[in-house]
C-alpha cells in the first residue's frame, strides 16, 4: 500500500530559529532514496509503510542526539495501488484551476 506522509519535526529548545536543524532532518529524508518533496511546513514522503516509518524514525534520532524537546506532527494517506502520488495529486488540482 502506498502511503504519502507530511513530517513536521523540529526541536523546540533551540531558539527561533531552527532551520539548521531542519535541513538536517531533511538530508536524512533525501539520503533514504524514497521520494520526497520540501514544503514550507513540512516534508512529504511517499513509500510503502515500513519504509517511510523507518525513514520518520530516523529523522527523530537525528535530533534526539542533542535536542531536550522534539516536535513532531505526522499526517498520512495510505492508499492501495497509487503511485506517484507526490506529483499526481498537485496535476490533479491544478489541472482544475
Amino acid at each position: 500500500m502506498s502511503v504519502l506522509v507530511e513530517l513536521t519535526i523540529f526541536p523546540t529548545d533551540k531558539g527561533s530559529s531552527v532551520s539548521s536543524y531542519v535541513a538536517r532532518v531533511v538530508k536524512v529524508i533525501r539520503e533514504c532514496g524514497l521520494s520526497s518533496q520540501l514544503g514550507p511546513m513540512g516534508t512529504s514522503i511517499e513509500g510503502e509503510w515500513d519504509q517511510v516509518m523507518s525513514v520518520v524514525t530516523k529523522c527523530y534520532r537525528e535530533l534526539e542526539k542533542d535536542c531536550d524537546r522534539i516536535y513532531m506532527v505526522m499526517k498520512a494517506d495510505c492508499r492501495k495501488g497509487a503511485v506517484d502520488r507526490l506529483n499526481g495529486k498537485i496535476k490533479s488540482v491544478e489541472s482544475k484551476l
